[in-house]
């Protein structure tokens, strides 16, 4: 199960969204011609599938299969790979990971247990390295924990058990609040054995990323992924006047996407990408529900504003979106 050359997570790895037919199954050209325009954006370190920005948890077993499956044969050639492990039981998470480990899935996104909640890992945090220590022996491959800021999060000092008794955690995908958010990045990327921290706070991603985070993984990448590596690596060279220039180019449609309710986030990436013209539908899978037409034109004015187009963001210099 090993590889060769253990991808280690870090850098702009976009979320893919999932594209739908009209009877809500699959429609595998639609989401073949959205990777493919996503990978195409230079410096990016890797693709996340089967995760919250492909609505994970509406698909199957088989269907996250066919996804990654699907992926890796339009884009594996390209770039590394990153596979969600989403479940509420440890033994079926294993069996995800197991599946994602065979395919040639380069690391694995590892979502908390909703049978974590209702304050249960809060006060048995062991929970978390069960669930964890779980995955990792079904796979070698590296692990990127997903922190959670709800009632899910694993907290700080668990978080950083997680990376001391598991050799295979290599990153955190945090979502914490801003002090957790800073204590998380210094903590972990400074353990004898750093831990990288991928920031998932879109929202507000230059305060983040000025914290020190190494990376982010975002399902807004599936729009604006050309604007993220743009922010990262300005961020990175200790560029302050780009990056501000970004961050306030980003505000209108990263406010447009992440506005309340925040559970629309996906939903909203997928119009975005209809309205630019580089998806035919934006359909989701129920309980999710499509948007008011008045919240599709609020995200048209976002878009025009911060100069998205079909091809990308506007006058973004190839310098700016270059790897570093």
């Amino acid at each position: 199960m090993s590889k060769a050359s253990p991808y280690i997570p870090q850098g702009v790895i976009p979320a893919a969204l999932l594209a739908f037919n009209e009877d809500f199954s699959i429609n595998e050209s639609e989401t073949r011609r959205h990777l493919r325009h996503v990978s195409a954006v230079p410096g990016l370190s890797a693709i996340t599938v089967n995760g919250h920005s492909s609505e994970v948890h509406a698909c199957t077993f088989a269907e996250q299969e066919a996804i990654l499956e699907l992926t890796l044969n339009e884009i594996g050639d390209q770039c590394p790979i990153v596979n969600g492990i989403y479940a509420d039981g440890s033994l079926e998470a294993a069996r995800i990971a197991k599946m994602a480990d065979k395919a040639g899935a380069s690391a694995l996104l590892c979502f908390p247990s909703q049978a974590m909640g209702m304050g249960c890992v809060q006060n048995r945090p062991e929970m978390a390295r069960v669930h964890i220590e779980t995955i990792a022996a079904a796979t070698d491959l590296p692990l990127i924990v997903f922190h959670y800021g709800n009632e899910l999060a694993y907290g700080t000092e668990a978080l950083v058990q997680l990376a001391e008794q598991i050799p295979s955690v290599k990153a955190v995908k945090d979502w914490s609040s801003p002090q957790v958010h800073e204590t998380n990045i210094r903590t972990l990327q400074s353990l004898s054995r750093p831990v990288n921290v991928l920031t998932t706070n879109s929202a507000w991603l230059h305060a983040s990323l000025t914290m020190g985070a190494n990376g982010l993984l975002s399902g807004a990448g599936s729009v604006i992924a050309d604007l993220q590596v743009a922010l990262f690596n300005a961020v990175r060279r200790d560029d302050v006047h780009n990056a501000k220039k970004i961050a306030e180019r980003m505000w209108p449609i990263t406010s447009a996407f992440y506005a309340s309710p925040f559970g629309d986030m996906h939903n909203r990436m997928k119009e975005a990408l209809v309205i630019l013209g580089r998806q035919e539908r934006a359909i989701v899978r129920p309980p999710l529900l499509k948007l008011e037409a008045s919240e599709i034109e609020s995200i048209t004015r976002a878009l025009k504003k911060a100069g998205i187009e079909k091809d990308g963001a506007r006058d973004l210099s190839d310098r700016q979106i270059a790897a570093e």
